[in-house]
C-alpha cells in the first residue's frame, strides 16, 4: 500500500505511452539544450568569456529533468508528454535571467528547483490514483485554512512590501498560500463532485428562484470569505483574485451556471472597491496603474522602457539594463525576457502557457472520474489565471498584484507549489490514458467473444 490508494501493477506501454515517452524525453534534451546556450550567452554578453561552470551546470539541469522524466516513465508512463518539457523550459529560462540578473540568488533558485524536482516525484510515487485523494476533502480544507492564517501569526509572519504573506521559520521564510492553493483546489473539487446537482438547482428565493438553498451556498460565501480576508489582513489583492476566480472556475465547471461566475465577480468587485477606499495598500497600486508617471523610477514606467528597448529580436541576452527595474527577479521577471529576447522571446512564453493550459483542459476533458475532472479544470485555471494575472500586470492591464511567474520567477514556495500541480495533472493524464485503454481492451474482448 502506498500512502494514498494502491499501485497498481505495471503492464507494457502502448504504443501512445511510448510515443509520448520518447518525444518527452527528445523535448527535455532540447530544453537542455536551449537552456545551456541561454547560459552561454547570457555569460558571454557580460563578461565576453563563455563560463567556467558550463559543464557541471547543465549536468545539474539535465539531472534535475531527466529524473523527473524517469519518474514519469517508471510512475505515470501514459501521461500527457508535453507538461513536462513545457514546465522544465519556463524553469530553465527563469533560472538564467536570475543567475544573469542576482547572481547571490542562483544557488538558492537551484536548491529550490531540486526539491520542487524532488517534490514532483513524490508526488507521482505516493498519489497512485488521483480520485483517492477526494476521501482526504476536510484534511485538505483546515490545512489550507491553517496555511492561509500562518502569515497572520505574531512573531511568524513577516510583512514584505507592504503584502503580509510571508512565514519565517528560523532561516527558512516561505509563503504558505501557495501551497493553500492547492488544498482548497483539492476540498473545492471534492465539494463540488458531492453538491454539483443541489447548486445546479434554483430554489430561493420562492417567488422567482435564482439561487439553490442557502445552506448549500454555505462554500460560496466561505470561499468570497476566504478572499476577502486575504485582501483586508494580508494586503494581497492577487492571491485573493486567484482563490476567488479558482472556486468560480470550478463551480462553473461543476454546474454549468454561468450566474456563479457573474455573481460572484460582482462580489468580489464590491469588497475589492470596499478595500481600495479603506487600504492605503490597494489605494498606492491602483493609483499606480492609473497614472504610473509621476514615480518615473517606479516599476510599471521601468517595465515599459524595458520592453520598448527591447523591440521585436531584443537587445540580446546579458546586453540590455534590466536591472533597472524594480524586483526584476520575481514581480517583474517578463520585463528582463521582454528586452533580452524581445517581442519573440516574450510571445514564446505566452505560448508556453497557452500549451500548459491547452494540456490541462485537454486532461480536464478527457477524464471520466468527475472528481479528476473538476480537479483538472481547478488546476489548470489555476496557473492560467496566476500567468494571466501578473503578465496583464506588467503591461498595465491589471493593476499590480504581486504574484509571481509560474516556474519562471525566484521564489521557493511557488516553484515547489507549481512542481506538486504539474505532478496532479500528470497522474489524472495518466489515469485517462489507462481508463481508455482498458475500456477499448474490454470492447475489442467483447466484440472476439
Amino acid at each position: 500500500m502506498t500512502a494514498v490508494g494502491q499501485a497498481r501493477p505495471r503492464a507494457g506501454l502502448s504504443v501512445l505511452g511510448r510515443s509520448r515517452r520518447r518525444a518527452e524525453l527528445g523535448l527535455i534534451i532540447l530544453v537542455v539544450i536551449i537552456t545551456g546556450g541561454a547560459y552561454t550567452l547570457a555569460s558571454l554578453g557580460k563578461t565576453a568569456s563563455v563560463p567556467a561552470n558550463i559543464v557541471p551546470f547543465l549536468a545539474i539541469i539535465a539531472g534535475l529533468m531527466f529524473a523527473a522524466h524517469f519518474a514519469i516513465r517508471w510512475l505515470a508512463p501514459e501521461a500527457d508528454g508535453l507538461l513536462l518539457p513545457l514546465a522544465a523550459l519556463l524553469n530553465g529560462i527563469g533560472y538564467v535571467f536570475i543567475a544573469r540578473l542576482k547572481p547571490d540568488l542562483a544557488a538558492l533558485q537551484a536548491t529550490w528547483t531540486a526539491v520542487g524536482i524532488l517534490a514532483f516525484v513524490l508526488t507521482l510515487f505516493f498519489v497512485r490514483r488521483a480520485r483517492d485523494l477526494q476521501g482526504y476533502r476536510y484534511l485538505f480544507l483546515f490545512s489550507g485554512l491553517a496555511l492561509l492564517v500562518m502569515p497572520l501569526i505574531p512573531g511568524v509572519g513577516v510583512s514584505i512590501r507592504g503584502a503580509r504573506i510571508w512565514v519565517a521559520l528560523g532561516p527558512i521564510s516561505f509563503q504558505p498560500g501557495e501551497f493553500a492553493k492547492l488544498a482548497f483546489a483539492l476540498f473545492f473539487a471534492s465539494y463540488l463532485v458531492e453538491k454539483r446537482e443541489v447548486l445546479s438547482m434554483a430554489v430561493w428565493p420562492r417567488f422567482r428562484p435564482m439561487l439553490p438553498a442557502l445552506r448549500d451556498l454555505g462554500p460560496v460565501l466561505l470561499a468570497w470569505g476566504i478572499a476577502i480576508l486575504v485582501m483586508t489582513a494580508q494586503n494581497d489583492l492577487g492571491s485573493s483574485l486567484l482563490f476567488f476566480f479558482l472556486f468560480m472556475a470550478m463551480l462553473w465547471v461543476a454546474t454549468g451556471r454561468l450566474a456563479y461566475p457573474i455573481g460572484g465577480s460582482v462580489m468580489f468587485g464590491v469588497a475589492a472597491y470596499g478595500a481600495w477606499t479603506q487600504f492605503d495598500h490597494v489605494q498606492k497600486r491602483v493609483t499606480q496603474w492609473l497614472n504610473p508617471w509621476p514615480d518615473a523610477q517606479g516599476q510599471l514606467v521601468q517595465t515599459w522602457y524595458a520592453l520598448a528597448w527591447g523591440g521585436v529580436v531584443g537587445t540580446g541576452i546579458g546586453l540590455g539594463r534590466p536591472d533597472k527595474v524594480p524586483v526584476v527577479e520575481s514581480d517583474f521577471i517578463f520585463a528582463a525576457i521582454g528586452e533580452e529576447l524581445g517581442l519573440i522571446g516574450g510571445t514564446a512564453i505566452l505560448i508556453a502557457y497557452l500549451l500548459i493550459v491547452g494540456c490541462g483542459l485537454r486532461i480536464a476533458t478527457h477524464a471520466e472520474d468527475a472528481f479528476e475532472k473538476l480537479l483538472a479544470a481547478g488546476l489548470t485555471a489555476l496557473i492560467g489565471m496566476q500567468s494571466f494575472v501578473i503578465l496583464a500586470g506588467v503591461i498595465r492591464v491589471l493593476p499590480l498584484t504581486g504574484v509571481v511567474l509560474p516556474f519562471v520567477s525566484y521564489g521557493g514556495s511557488a516553484l515547489v507549489a507549481n512542481y506538486v500541480l504539474l505532478a496532479l495533472l500528470i497522474r489524472i493524464s495518466d489515469g485517462n490514458s489507462r481508463n481508455r485503454r482498458a475500456t477499448a481492451g474490454a470492447t475489442q474482448a467483447k466484440v472476439a467473444a
